[in-house]
């Protein structure tokens, strides 16, 4: 019966990687093209998770009230909508395309916002006696919408000789534009009532929440701020070409994140997810002091590359628990954590541009 849905939500995972990683592939052609900075381009990364935790904070209390469908249908039209601005943002405005940028950038980032958490709870609503590896094979469809967009823009850019790369961003728009229909029509399993549903306070008062809220928050850090700048610190510090950068690091990374959900999805039962969480962060940390320190460009792009790995389960590790322990919370759990997770996500890759900016 929620076959469809279930489809749905897998490619609502992977817009929700569109809209977090194609501006991050352009972001050398958008310095080249509008004289950028890496704080410029890093600060359209604040925007959009910025957008994504005040979208997710607002939106909790009117889809309790008016239910999912409408702003899951509305989030992949303002998906939509943002990349057509963010391709014809020269065009539109000649003299300030920057600004065009950061407005179509957030746009597209309420879209994000809300697919962020619905589709969590699209999944968690859905009767099923495995649900924490429901929530892992769910999520590791980003890591496989990052490989998707990263070889179907590696391959555009090739044939557009990073030329005309608002094309490329309009063809992207498409898929969003697919699953809002797909939405239209996919069935939804019944919410928890409003007289069952776990109180708000009684979330963020709750000690074990808050420290899920921040282990989220790491984990998103450590993983989008790795993702989204693996291409360009191989282009500009390593020296490689933009195509070696994107296939070798970010795909193996995304590829590697993939396979680490994908396995908890099958085989979760027979493991403690706190476990692999633990030992996944640890990996990342020893994945990062190898590619910030090591005098090997190609050892730092592999620990990069492996990173994905460690980081893999740390994020829907986190909602899997959070769950799990409030199992009527609803959208809310998912809507705080998200935001939590998104809280990590902006600051993290921003961060990191405005520190290759200031140090030598």
């Amino acid at each position: 019966m929620y076959k469809p849905t279930i489809r749905a939500s897998y490619m609502g995972v992977f817009v929700g990687a569109l809209l977090n990683n194609l501006p991050p592939l352009l972001f050398v052609l958008l310095m080249r093209d509008f004289n950028l900075s890496f704080e410029q381009v890093g600060r359209l990364v604040l925007i959009n998770f910025t957008t994504q935790i005040v979208v997710i904070l607002t939106s909790t209390r009117p889809v309790n009230r008016y239910g999912v469908r409408p702003f899951i249908t509305a989030a992949h039209l303002f998906a939509v909508v943002g990349f057509i601005l963010f391709a014809f943002a020269p065009r539109l405005f000649p003299n300030h395309p920057y600004w065009a940028l950061m407005i179509a950038t957030f746009i597209f980032s309420i879209g994000g916002g809300l697919i962020e958490f619905l589709v969590s709870a699209i999944v968690q609503a859905i009767p099923s006696d495995a649900k924490a590896a429901a929530m892992s094979l769910l999520h590791s469809f980003y890591a496989w919408g990052l490989i998707v967009v990263v070889l179907g823009t590696t391959l555009m850019l090739n044939l557009l000789k990073g030329l005309n790369w608002h094309y490329i961003v309009l063809a992207w728009a498409i898929v969003p534009l697919i699953n809002f229909f797909n939405f239209m029509r996919a069935p939804l399993a019944p919410p928890v009532e409003e007289t069952e549903r776990t109180p708000t306070k009684e979330l963020i008062t709750s000690p074990f929440f808050l420290l899920v809220m921040l282990g989220i928050a790491l984990g998103a850090s450590s993983e989008l701020a790795m993702s989204q700048w693996t291409s360009a610190f191989a282009e500009s510090v390593l020296g490689l070409s933009k195509t070696t950068g994107d296939l070798l690091g970010l795909s193996v990374f995304a590829a590697l994140m993939g396979i680490g959900r994908h396995l908890y999805g099958k085989y979760g039962k027979r493991i403690n997810i706190l476990t692999v969480m633990f030992w996944g962060s640890a990996f990342a940390a020893v994945c990062y002091l190898v590619a910030s320190l090591s005098p090997i460009p190609i050892l730092s792009l592999v620990a990069c590359s492996l990173c994905g790995f460690g980081v893999s389960l740390l994020w829907p590790g986190s909602l899997s628990v959070a769950a799990e322990r409030f199992p009527n919370a609803g959208s809310t759990v998912f809507a705080l954590l998200a935001a939590g997770g998104g809280a990590g996500a902006a600051v993290g890759p921003w961060l990191l541009g405005l520190i290759a900016d200031n140090v030598p």
